[in-house]
């Protein structure tokens, strides 16, 4: 689609060039100037077309004259004549003889209202996609597509595709006074056929680029957008969308299910699953797990698959490798029926370098910061949005819009936001420039976040916005009237590095780091935190999860059962990456699919047994989920206990009943009549043991109900002795 030469641009024009000579070379900035129909002086009506592929044309019952040296036809009518609004034109194909009907592009007024560009402008058009990119209209019953789309100080753009054979001097658009913005509607044209833009810089280069705003795209290697089909996707989830606008997202229980749809499964022969098939197996699979939501990794359009989609080449454009934009809303229709929410990987840090698409998309930097300092991250060779400039915010808080709007999404997980707020993020001293008050915050970038998460949180209430920021930035799930930046939640990368130094250690030596689990309690309440067990660590030589584990295959599974037990036990909403819910040994490939066949194995399978009763338990149990984000839902029995590698504590939900004790045992010793403080006088029992045989354990625990002596121990009134099993962990409540 895209091997067509460019136009010639004709280097060797006079210094004032007749207007008509500028269409045939490709340089006029206004072709609506010299193309379409012009009422002349004394009352007489002059048509002029160019029609490059054309030997004859035709229109108002006449032959058209073609312009000597030109591809220009014209036909000047006399007074008196009428002329249809959008006269149909007869051309014959030079090359085989045949004849077509056509209407002329430049016989169409402007279509973006003055507001849509003062709102574009000033960066708040809100809905931008809704006007900018290629949508279907009907005109003055004229059925076409129009095309608009934003490239500053250029002196010509062009919409180039398999309906002009790729000719940029065939549709060159219609320029919106000092905004920016072309335009151009181009009539008879469906849904379907591959387009670009081709952009005449202000220094004279030509580049040809894929529509930002592009809703389609065609699957890698093409780098082409797609005319979309607009046809209306008949959704079936009002009950879930209502619903989600009341939810209390703050005490309810939130457990993620983290997906890369490109792996998860796949054909024998390799091929990806589309968005049906994946509708088909993959959500049973979560509601039979026990899930709440599941996270799908960046599904924007991106030409590199090893990207994980994490550099985006099209911000509005769903990927093509598992099927159409509709088959994606399918997919979160049925989703919401199934009561499974959707968040999605959101990539608003930066972008990839790939000529076709948003870099120097002028032939100048236009989306990136122009200085390389605030523009480019090299570590990772990608480029940095421009925060500052009001079209570049605009485009990416529209784009959150979009997702939410057009596609029903639950919430956005924010990719590298640490990236975005820091000017010396992973730059060494003399390659960043500070902010106006010599500082190292990128107040943009800041502006950028409030703004966007205002706008999601006052137009879609109860959907999410995720940080994944690992900094100590204060306040990034507070509001923003308090000085936060406004997202719901945030990861908490302190849990997740500690907790999993930790848990690599050999059991003899943990005792001396057993400030890695208690710490956490230490700010836990100082934003409200997912516990991410994301893709990122089971990758790139972390080893997987259960690889990870310390000891023999006994203990390692042990281990993981106890990590995970750990994982449901502390405070905080839930994430966990595809694969570690059966405890795959490799580590994760995006090449291929799961290592399925592991679940044969009862130790596997075993691991998925815990996480499905994990899931229910912390969904059905309001002590482990009702004060996630509060101090009240969480109190120590025993904190102190470095020697045995024993920890204790309460879960406490808005119901004094309400409660659950979590007891953990670090090390491979069973420890019997092990005392502890417990918050009532109630009999105890054992509700969740990960050293059951069910799950592959040992069968250590407390099968009888634990009977509290009137002994204070560890500032409660009353205790019980309990048994912990090795390397596991034991949940105990009040019996009923």
């Amino acid at each position: 689609m895209n091997a067509s030469p460019q136009a010639p641009l004709g280097t060797s024009l006079p210094a004032i060039a007749p207007p008509i000579l500028r269409v045939q070379t490709g340089t006029h900035h206004d072709p609506f100037e010299v193309l379409g129909i012009h009422a002349q002086p004394d009352g007489s009506t002059l048509i002029r077309s160019f029609m490059p592929a054309a030997e004859a044309v035709e229109v108002a019952g006449g032959r058209m004259t073609r312009v000597a040296g030109t591809d220009c036809f014209e036909r000047l009518l006399p007074p008196g004549i009428a002329v249809e609004p959008h006269p149909v034109m007869r051309w014959q194909d030079k090359r085989a003889g045949d004849w077509h009907t056509t209407q002329c592009p430049y016989t169409f007024a402007p279509q973006l209202g003055e507001m849509d560009l003062h709102l574009l402008g000033e960066g708040r058009h809100f809905e931008a996609w809704k006007v900018l990119g290629a949508r279907l209209k009907t005109i003055d019953g004229v059925d076409g597509c129009l095309f608009a789309v934003w490239a500053p100080a250029v002196q010509r753009v062009s919409v180039v595709g398999d309906f002009n054979e790729w000719d940029g001097r065939r549709y060159p658009m219609r320029c919106r006074g000092t905004s920016g913005i072309w335009e151009l509607f181009i009539p008879g044209l469906a849904a379907g056929p591959a387009y670009k833009y081709e952009i005449l810089g202000s220094h004279g280069q030509l580049v040809r680029k894929t529509d930002p705003y592009a809703r389609q795209m065609f699957l890698r290697p093409e780098t082409t957008s797609r005319v979309p089909d607009d046809t209306p996707h008949a959704w079936e989830d009002s009950d879930w969308i209502a619903a989600r606008a009341h939810f209390d997202w703050q005490h309810r229980p939130i457990s993620i299910y983290e997906l890369h749809p490109g792996s998860w499964r796949r054909h024998d022969d390799g091929s990806f699953y589309t968005w049906g098939e994946l509708t088909a197996e993959l959500i049973p699979y979560v509601q039979d797990l026990g899930y709440t939501h599941i996270e799908l990794m960046p599904v924007a359009e991106h030409p590199l698959d090893a990207s994980w989609g994490y550099q985006v080449s099209g911000y509005y454009a769903p990927t093509a490798r598992f099927g159409s934009p509709d088959d994606f809303r399918a997919f979160v229709d049925a989703c919401h029926q199934a009561n499974i929410g959707v968040l999605l990987d959101w990539v608003p840090a930066h972008f990839p370098k790939d000529d076709w698409a948003l870099a120097r998309f002028t032939g100048e930097p236009v989306y990136e910061h122009a200085d390389p300092r605030r523009g480019e991250h090299q570590e990772w060779g990608t480029l940095v949005f421009d925060f500052g400039r009001n079209e570049v915010r605009n485009f990416l808080v529209a784009n959150a819009l979009y997702w939410l709007d057009e596609f029903h999404i639950d919430g956005l997980r924010v990719d590298a936001v640490a990236s975005m707020l820091y000017l010396d993020y992973s730059r060494q001293p003399g390659e960043w420039l500070p902010n106006q008050y010599g500082g190292r915050e990128n107040l943009e970038a800041v502006h950028f976040l409030r703004e966007m998460n205002t706008e999601v949180h006052g137009r879609f209430p109860g959907v999410l916005t995720i940080a994944e920021e690992s900094t100590a930035w204060p306040a990034v799930s507070r509001p923003i009237e308090l000085g936060g930046l406004g997202f719901s939640m945030k990861w908490n990368m302190g849990w997740m590095n500690d907790s999993l130094d930790y848990i690599e250690k050999e059991p003899i030596y943990r005792k001396y780091q057993h400030n890695q689990l208690t710490f956490s309690q230490m700010y836990a309440w100082t934003e409200n935190f997912v516990l991410p067990l994301s893709h990122d660590e089971v990758v790139h030589m972390k080893k997987s999860l259960l690889d990870k584990m310390p000891g023999d295959v006994w203990q390692r599974f042990a281990n993981l059962r106890l990590f995970y037990a750990w994982h449901y036990a502390h405070p905080g909403k839930k994430l966990l990456f595809m694969g570690s819910e059966f405890g795959q040994w490799n580590e994760w490939k995006e090449s291929g699919q799961l290592d399925w066949m592991l679940l044969t194995f009862p130790a596997h399978d075993g691991i998925r047994t815990l996480l499905r009763d994990l899931n229910h338990l912390y969904r059905n149990e309001a002590a482990l989920y009702e004060f996630d984000f509060d101090p009240r839902g969480f109190r120590w029995i025993d904190c102190h206990d470095a020697d045995q590698s024993v920890l204790s504590f309460v879960r406490q939900g808005r119901d004094d009943t309400a409660q659950m004790v979590a007891l953990f045992n670090f090390t491979p010793v069973p420890r019997r009549a092990y005392r502890i403080g417990v918050p009532s006088a109630a009999a105890w029992c054992e509700v969740m043991n990960t050293d059951s045989t069910f799950y592959g354990g040992s069968n250590l625990g407390n099968g009888r109900p634990l009977n509290p002596q009137n002994l204070p121990w560890m500032g409660y009134d009353y205790s019980v002795e309990v048994t912990l099993p090795p390397l596991g962990a034991i949940f105990l409540k009040p019996c009923s």
